[in-house]
């Protein structure tokens, strides 16, 4: 890798931040009006077992982990 992200992982990693880590019972949903990156986007992390649903929904453990890894990144570059 050249040190560039990828559209795709920029969509992700934006959606994940979108979610609020102080409380399990936050979730999101993506609606059908939503840009097609953004649907797309949390289809894949459905597909990596990161998010509960196809349209959002809530982190999975495995999500949790990893968007609570994306904000300390995100924190320490601020």
């Amino acid at each position: 890798m050249n040190g560039a992200f990828a559209a795709d992982t920029i969509a992700e990693l934006e959606l994940l931040a979108r979610f609020d880590l102080a409380s399990l019972q936050a979730g999101l949903k993506i609606h059908n009006e939503a840009p097609v990156d953004v649907a797309a986007a949390a289809q894949r992390l459905f597909d990596k077992g990161l998010i509960s649903q196809t349209d959002g929904g809530y982190l999975t453990d495995r999500g949790h982990e990893t968007a609570e890894s994306l904000q300390r990144v995100l924190n320490s570059i601020k």
